[in-house]
């Protein structure tokens, strides 16, 4: 099953080269926050697998108090109240930050992709008014941050099998990931 996967996840490979990182890959500086919430967020960012550095930047991640999480390319902005959850909030941190794989390593080509294999009827509010999890830019972002950081700890763990996080087995996932971003995004999970 297992070269089977590979065999597949290659020559899923050939027809769609990774994206490559520019010269500015990396980094993300900080906009807000107390020193406890800044610490918080980069803790959900080691706890994944991901090689967050592929991921052109930087990244500003915006802390402010009653605002909801969400991202646009370069930008993430996280509450304060979630990030003083500590490691609850880390699974919505890396939701955030794969939000900035999909805008800036993704072309459309491997975004049909994705929408194929991960579910949903719009790729990302295209079409308004849809269910969050009828949007392929959120299965894709819970999915990844579930597959990077599988814990049981992590606020996205899918408690059933349509949930928006469940979209595809983490390794099968990790495995279209690496084949989309290049292998430097890497393929090994550390358990936490």
């Amino acid at each position: 099953m297992l070269h089977r996967l590979a065999v597949l996840t290659t020559a899923g490979c050939l027809a769609f080269p990774a994206a490559t990182a520019g010269a500015g890959a990396g980094g993300y500086t900080f906009d807000g926050g107390t020193k406890q919430q800044r610490e918080t967020v980069i803790a959900a960012l080691e706890a994944s697998s991901f090689d967050w550095s592929v991921v052109p930047g930087p990244i500003a991640i915006h802390i402010v108090e009653g605002e909801p999480s969400r991202s646009i390319p370069h930008e993430i902005w996280l509450d304060t109240d979630l990030l003083d959850a500590g490691e609850f909030a880390w699974g919505v941190v890396q939701h955030e930050y794969a939000h900035q794989v999909d805008y800036l390593l993704f072309d459309e080509t491997q975004r049909v992709l994705l929408l194929k294999r991960l579910g949903g009827r719009d790729w990302c509010y295209g079409t308004p008014g849809l269910a969050h999890d009828q949007y392929g830019c959120e299965r894709f972002a819970s999915t990844f941050a579930w597959s990077f950081w599988p814990s049981r700890e992590n606020s996205m763990r899918p408690t059933g099998r349509r949930d928006e996080s469940a979209a595809m087995a983490p390794a099968k996932f990790r495995a279209l990931v690496a084949c989309l971003t290049g292998p430097t995004a890497g393929l090994n999970v550390r358990k936490h």
